[in-house]
């Protein structure tokens, strides 16, 4: 789950790590009010949107002037802002970020996330902060620096020291640098965040550290700890069918192909999303039904598919474990009749009650195309999406 800016810059007030201020908006009329309330010279109207690269976009504008915030806001508020994370769609925005000015002498990057291989937290610095940070983490890597955290000891001071001083800090401010890296890690763990980035974290003119942005990523799985995080879910950045999904526990992702694929499984759902792409297909979704698929889920996994204006065909790929293929058999010819399939459907199982779903898929009239490996699944969900294509 993500949240915007200004959520995740109420989350760093609430571990005391220093941000400017500022508030969220939702109308031209709010963003001056906003900006007549924090006073001062200058303004900054950030459009709030789930994707990085906003500044490029034209979704941070500087005002000088009341007059120039409500320009600015008319401008943003209801832009379709593309990023190079947004794609070529973009995204629209529903509300802005007014912020207090910055001083900025210096940016700086930092970021934390979970590295599976060493089993600890990473905390990642660097100097080259701002909104190329990407173009510096695949040009020049050796200008990120990492510190490995074990997760029972927390980041440590001479941790974070090594990190303030590798990135440049100056050291009349490499205390307060420690105090935010500190209190950022303290921020993710607290959270169950996935990630947790501030790009950038400011030097300003005075010396002082302050995060001038703030992205956070959350560990769906640990949500039900955080309700107060899930109360800032905002819909209307999610895909629909992907909100739907979510309210049958399928784990959904729309793709822009048009081979609809319904696994049991992650990995296997990966592996068989690579496969369609090997003999030349595209696949529509990811979908992992996971290893408790009823009857209802399946059927619903399939509304979604057809839902697709882009679907050609159906790939369901089950290995029979924990879920057994004569349960699965059943729900995809249960799903098949209440959907009124109209697009080729090719369906491989292996595993516990293999023979006993095929024989239901076989017994039940309906045109499913049976495979036996994945390279044949595979080749015969391309072929079949094609031939549907041109018909």
């Amino acid at each position: 789950m993500k949240i915007h800016e200004y959520q995740g810059k109420a989350l760093l007030r609430l571990f005391h790590v220093p941000v400017p201020e500022g508030k969220p908006a939702f109308s031209v009329d709010e963003a001056v009010a906003v900006a007549e309330e924090l006073g001062g010279p200058v303004w900054v109207v950030k459009a709030q949107i789930h994707a990085g690269g906003r500044g490029k976009g034209g979704g941070v504008k500087l005002a000088r002037s009341l007059g120039e915030v409500r320009s600015h806001a008319e401008q943003i508020l209801g832009m379709q802002l593309v990023t190079h994370q947004t794609g070529t769609a973009g995204q629209k925005v529903r509300r802005l970020l007014i912020e207090e000015g910055a001083n900025i002498r210096k940016e700086y990057y930092v970021g934390i996330v979970t590295d599976r291989v060493s089993q600890k937290i990473c905390v990642m610095a660097s100097s080259e902060g701002g909104m190329d940070i990407e173009k510096v983490a695949h040009d020049t890597p050796e200008r990120i620096l990492k510190s490995y955290v074990e997760p029972s000891e927390g980041l440590a001071e001479e941790q974070a020291v090594a990190l303030a001083r590798g990135i440049g800090i100056p050291e009349d401010s490499v205390g307060q640098a420690v105090d935010v890296l500190r209190k950022l890690y303290q921020a993710y763990f607290e959270t169950d965040a996935s990630l947790a980035e501030i790009n950038p974290l400011i030097l300003t003119a005075s010396g002082d550290v302050r995060a001038l942005d703030a992205k956070f990523n959350f560990d769906s799985n640990a949500l039900y700890r955080h309700p107060e995080i899930v109360a800032f879910r905002d819909l209307d950045e999610e895909d629909p069918a992907e909100i739907r999904a979510s309210e049958f526990d399928l784990a959904y992702i729309q793709l822009d192909g048009n081979i609809g694929c319904l696994v049991n499984g992650a990995g296997l759902a990966m592996a068989t999303m690579d496969t369609i792409k090997l003999f030349g297909g595209e696949p529509a979704n990811f979908l992992d039904v996971g290893g408790g698929a009823t009857t209802e889920k399946v059927t619903e996994a399939f509304k979604i598919m057809l839902d697709n204006p882009k679907l050609k065909a159906i790939l369901v790929n089950i290995f029979g474990g924990i879920m057994r293929c004569d349960v699965i058999a059943e729900g995809v010819v249960a799903a098949c009749r209440a959907v009124s399939l109209s697009v080729p459907l090719v369906v491989r199982m292996k595993g516990t009650n293999e023979d006993l779903g095929k024989q239901i898929l076989k017994d039940s009239g309906l045109p499913i195309i049976a495979a036996d490996s994945m390279a044949e699944a595979a080749e015969k969900v391309v072929a079949a999406a094609l031939a549907h294509g041109a018909s």
